[in-house]
């Protein structure tokens, strides 16, 4: 089941005179959080309207909406923020990362299962999926076309036609 508000990022400290909180973003891009008026806090997700918004570095510094020194701005960290998954229009083919966590990995070819998906990270060049096996080993595999088929959310699978040698480790134990 897909959850309605995504996690998106956490105030680490404030910045400045005016109550501006400076966030690490949890998402491909710090641009992204600057499309956003409306965060929700904490594990209430109590809304909160953003008045100003910049990067700044890595991180995104934020004005929000009552937040206006910094002694109440110091007040909110630690706190994670959320987006309202309806507040964003993904393209065909993106996913939200936590939405493709724990599905089941299977080959294209033989339907053979792999294991699921634990974990995704960032390159640069492109993301990197982490596979759980069963006997426990975590192989990657690049999030490239040419390796990831096919992703179906409703049926929590994922189907995989990996590159020669990608597993060439486990084959070399199994035979």
């Amino acid at each position: 089941m897909q959850k309605h508000y995504l996690d998106c990022g956490k105030i680490v400290s404030t910045h400045g005179i005016r109550g501006e909180v400076k966030v690490e973003p949890w998402c491909d891009s710090p641009d992204f959080l600057l499309d956003f008026d409306t965060f929700y806090l904490g594990k209430d997700r109590r809304p909160v309207q953003v008045e100003k918004g910049r990067v700044h570095g890595a991180m995104v510094l934020l004005k929000l909406k009552g937040w206006d020194t910094p002694e109440e701005a110091t007040k909110l960290r630690g706190t994670v923020l959320y987006i309202d998954r309806d507040d964003v229009e993904l393209e065909e083919g993106e996913y939200f990362i936590q939405d493709i966590i724990g599905l089941e990995v299977m080959d294209a070819d033989d339907g053979r299962a792999y294991g699921k998906l634990v974990d995704v990270t960032e390159t640069g060049a492109n993301q990197v999926y982490h596979i759980k096996f069963e006997d426990g080993q975590v192989h990657l595999i690049p999030a490239i076309p040419q390796v990831v088929i096919s992703i179906d959310l409703e049926a929590g699978r994922m189907t995989i036609r990996p590159l020669p040698g990608l597993f060439d480790d486990r084959e070399a134990v199994e035979a």
